[in-house]
Formats: C-alpha cells, structure tokens, sequence
C-alpha cells in the first residue's frame, strides 16, 4: 500500500512540526508536509540540518482555501498517521481578527476533521492543541480539568477539541490530544520569547517584557515533545489526551534573568518593563504523570542544557537571523 507507515505532518513550516519532522527522518520515517506557505527559510527548519532529507516531501497547501487538494494528497499518500500541528497560534494578536482564528482554528478545522473521518487508512490522528483550554491554573492540573479559556484563541482551540471529541464519541474517530508546556530549542521563529531574548541581548537591543514577566511556565525542551508525540502516535489509545511537561516552573522574568545571566548581560540594563497583553493567564502548570506512568516517556533536556544549546544556534546563525523579521506577521 502506498505510503504505508508514512506519516503526514500539518504545518510543517511551524517549529514544532519542523521539529517533530526531523524526529521522525532521523529514525527513517518517511514524512510528507504540508503548509500554506512555501517552504520557509532553512535556519527554522531542523529538518533541514542533518542531510537525513531525503523520505521527506514538501506540498504547500492552504487548510482554509485547499481541502480538496490537501485530502488528494491524503488519499494519494494513505499515510499511517497525520499531525496536525497546524492552527493561528498567537495569544495577543488573537484578539485583533479574532474571525481568523475562528476560521481557521475550528471551521477549515472542523471541515478536514469531516473528510479524514472517511480514511480508513489512518491509523491515528494526533491534535496537538494548547493548554491555554484551561485558563489560568492554581496548581499541577491533570488532562480532565475543566476548559476556562480566557482569549480568543483559547476559545477557538477549546472548540475544535470539544468538536473532535464528539468525533470520538460518534465515530470511534481515531483521535489522540496533545497539550504541551511551552516549547522551545533551536529554530524556534524569533518573536518568541527564549530566542527573541538571545537574539536581541547579542544585537545591543533592549527587550521589552509584558507586564514584568511575573506569569509563571513550565519549559521543555521540542526534542522531548517530539519524543512524546511520537509515543502517543504510535501507542496511545484513540480518545486520550496527554500532558507533555517539566515540573519545572519559573517566571517568564526569571527565564530571562537566566539568559541575561549566561550572555553576561545586566537585566536592568537591557530590559524594559511594559503593559500586561490582554487576557494573559498567570500560569500554566500540567500534571505530566499519565505520560509518564502509561507511556515511559520522561524528559532528557534540562532547561539549562537547552538553553545553551538555543544560545549556540542563535550566535552560529546570528547573520541570517539578522535579517529575518523579528516580530509575527500575521497571515489571514
């Protein structure tokens, strides 16, 4: 059967598709990606690094303006499994156009859900959604907390879930969920915090901090998310849904006091303090014991280990990333 055991990764330009892709080539895995942008520039594409290229194939395709060509790939391809990482992922900017993350984030969402259901072929399809579902937690939260989202985008990942669960329910449709802390490592876009950090202390330029950094993360390393999505693809159970997560919790100001720390640079000196973004939870703590428990899956990275290994990708690519934009440009 053609493409037997191939698997088909949505938003493939994203960091954590890039990412997960070259998981999968580096175990010999032929992937197929899909993204509605031309493939992006290969300083964010991990897959891209290693030469170990070769199973992979590149298809640009729109999930709000392409279904029928991304579902002829599906059918041409029968890949075992489909990712789909795809989604308008920006918190903030979310409350700005907020229809286009309705549209993309449910309806082309919810569309594609409808015509995978058909594919007897797929073995699993793994969402990977948000913890943003929950709100702001108080404590370690386990994978059947109630969804209190507080922003758009919150709103509209909450409802492609709820949607695909009821697809569960209906159809046995072979859906796992994937909520991860907040992921980072080399290639990440640089309008995220942990590469905006370093790329602006190496550059001179003062970087501003939304409402003090005092909102509290977990932080973890994108090989050992790969690593878990690749686990729950493979062996969790249809319906599931899985924290991917460090006990580790810091402030986002104590991050970059860190960073600051291991450029040599002074905190007071090279950060400015501004407004709190709209909407903003305090903190996102997941219990990740069912991974652990059920799966085997432990993390590998240390924070500080990754954030080395971040620093030395930014400072080896310095030139190049110079010149790419360093804030989200927003695509409809």
């Amino acid at each position: 059967m053609a493409g037997a055991g191939a698997v088909l990764v949505l938003a493939s330009n994203s960091f954590s598709g890039a990412s997960f892709i070259d998981f999968l080539l580096r175990q010999g895995i032929r992937v197929i990606g899909v993204s509605r942008s031309p493939e992006a520039h290969p300083v964010f594409l991990p897959y891209r690094w290693s030469g170990k290229d070769g199973q992979f194939s590149f298809h640009q395709c729109d999930l709000n303006r392409d279904l029928d060509k991304l579902l002829a790939i599906v059918n041409a391809e029968k890949p075992a499994y489909v990712v789909n990482f795809a989604a308008q992922s920006m918190v903030g900017e979310s409350w700005t156009h907020p229809d286009h993350w309705f549209m993309t984030n449910v309806v082309s969402t919810v569309r594609l859900h409808e015509r995978l259901r058909h594919c007897d072929f797929m073995r699993k399809y793994v969402h990977v959604t948000t913890p943003e579902v929950y709100g702001s937690t108080n404590g370690f939260i386990r994978e059947d907390t109630p969804f209190n989202p507080s922003t758009p985008y919150a709103v509209s990942r909450a409802a492609a879930d709820m949607s695909l669960r009821t697809y569960f329910e209906a159809y046995r449709f072979p859906v796992v969920f994937t909520r991860a802390a907040n992921v980072y490592g080399p290639g990440q876009q640089p309008y995220r915090i942990i590469p905006r950090t370093i790329l602006f202390l190496l550059l001179g330029r003062k970087l501003q901090l939304h409402g003090g950094g005092v909102s509290r993360r977990a932080f973890i390393h994108v090989r050992d998310v790969s690593n878990a999505t690749w686990r729950i693809a493979r062996k969790a159970p249809p319906g599931e849904t899985y924290h991917i997560s460090t006990t580790e919790i810091l402030t986002i100001r104590e991050l970059v006091e860190r960073i600051c720390h291991k450029l040599a640079a002074r905190f007071e000196d090279r950060v400015e303090i501004v407004g709190e973004r709209l909407g903003k939870d305090t903190a996102y703590m997941l219990d990740s014991a069912k991974l652990r428990r059920t799966l085997s899956w432990r993390e590998t990275v240390s924070l500080d280990a990754g954030l080395d290994e971040c620093i030395k990708w930014v400072k080896g690519n310095l030139e190049e990333l110079r010149r790419q934009p360093f804030d989200y440009i927003h695509k409809p």
